[in-house]
């Protein structure tokens, strides 16, 4: 009876585990936790500076959050578009009090980007090369890529979690996306145009 319990919880909606989770259902947590804890630490650890000590404390309070402040969850709503805005307005916070963009910034400098540029041509070289290089856009720009490209929100819900207009959510991805084919494309030329 144990087991059908768990393969319950992998068969229900995010929002229905967070439901039980929050009756007291310990291994709903779980469930929750493992469906959005890797995806979670590396927007985290994108957004942070690849600081990876400070990512998992991000990650343990956003969960500590949804614990504590059930109330903030709106049912009409995604879990997963829900999770995304408190972690976006997390790093929105680490932002204004430690000033991370000045942090952040490196040295553009394309000639040295890589020592070998042969050993970044195939696929998964390039797009390691492609976050590399948007630690360099502001926090804006870089957060709607992240959720478009890696987690795979759609616009409209990128919109929700930004709490932006669709409008500016398309301008910001088409202004990312034409900045990093404008650094990379020397570099990348054919693999680039296939990507975005």
């Amino acid at each position: 009876m144990f087991k059908n319990k768990k393969t319950d919880l992998k068969q229900q909606s995010d929002e229905q585990v967070y439901i039980l989770m929050l009756r007291g259902n310990s291994e709903a947590f779980e469930e929750l936790y493992n469906r959005y804890s890797n995806r979670i630490l590396y927007y985290f650890y994108r957004m942070l500076g690849n600081d990876k000590l400070l990512s998992q404390d991000f990650l343990q309070d956003l969960f500590y959050k949804i614990i504590d402040k059930p109330s903030l969850f709106d049912p009409q709503r995604r879990f997963s578009t829900w999770i995304f805005s408190i972690a976006h307005n997390m790093c929105k916070n680490e932002y204004r009090s430690k000033d991370v963009r000045k942090i952040m910034l490196k040295e553009n400098n394309p000639d040295g980007f890589c020592e070998n540029e042969a050993s970044y041509y195939d696929k998964g070289k390039m797009v390691e090369a492609i976050f590399e290089e948007l630690e360099s856009f502001d926090e804006c720009h870089r957060t709607a890529f992240l959720l478009k490209y890696r987690e795979g929100f759609n616009i409209g819900e990128i919109s929700e979690i930004l709490n932006l207009p669709e409008g500016t959510i398309k301008s910001r991805l088409f202004y990312t996306r034409k900045k990093l084919q404008d650094i990379l494309s020397s570099r990348f030329a054919e693999t680039i145009e296939n990507l975005f």
